[in-house]
């Protein structure tokens, strides 16, 4: 079995979120580029991030503004968001279960897949952090994925964008392949994603079917 990520495997949208997001907490008195966001928090659930960045500002933020900066991103995927090249044709070609596990809301994560014409690939496997206990770098949604296929963690490999979403792979049990080629990644992206555990990284969706041969899945 095989388990995705949405953002930055699937979709293009980190550099949509981050940016969104770095605007809204610099509007509400704490200055962050969204370099920073790429750096320590992409992976990671929402409210998590912003509750660790409020920690760092030393202050709450405003009551509603997690829920303003996802209308705004919510406003903006129909418009802006892309599929990651290639991604499409490695879906297409699978002949072996594979499902999504993201951080992302329910709402947001169909609607990214859905504007990105991705949903089809999925036959109703798609799961969000929002169904557990925790988010990443937790195990718990790519265990909740593996279970509704009925797949052996030790037999799923995992690919993944964020160190925080390898963590929870190597948590699950499972084995990660990073992927470097969004737009969010920064050039020391590969080697953090190999310090948290890719047994490879690739830096582009055409490499990908091999990373899978190499590991015996993907067919």
């Amino acid at each position: 079995m095989i388990i995705f990520d949405c953002d930055g495997v699937l979709v293009d949208s980190e550099i949509l979120s981050c940016g969104t997001d770095a605007r809204m907490m610099t509007e509400a008195g704490f200055p962050i580029t969204q370099e920073d966001l790429f750096q320590n928090y992409i992976g990671w659930p929402k409210p998590k991030i912003f509750d660790a960045v409020a920690d760092r500002r030393g202050a709450p933020w405003p009551d509603d503004l997690l829920a303003r900066a996802e209308a705004v991103l919510h406003e903006r995927i129909p418009n802006e968001l892309l599929p990651v090249d290639g991604v499409a044709d490695v879906l297409a070609a699978l002949d072996v279960p594979f499902a999504v596990a993201s951080s992302s809301s329910v709402h947001k994560l169909r609607l990214s897949l859905d504007t990105c014409d991705l949903t089809r690939f999925f036959d109703g496997h798609i799961y969000s952090a929002e169904q557990v206990a925790r988010g990443k770098p937790a195990p718990d949604v790519f265990l909740l994925a593996a279970s509704q296929i009925g797949s052996d963690p030790a037999d799923t490999v995992v690919v993944e964008d964020s160190p925080a979403g390898i963590t929870a792979a190597r948590r699950a049990g499972m084995r990660a392949i990073g992927f470097a080629g969004g737009s969010h990644c920064l050039p020391s992206h590969a080697d953090r994603l190999r310090t948290a555990g890719a047994v490879t990284v690739v830096h582009h969706m055409r490499d990908l079917p091999a990373a899978f041969a190499e590991l015996g899945v993907g067919g």
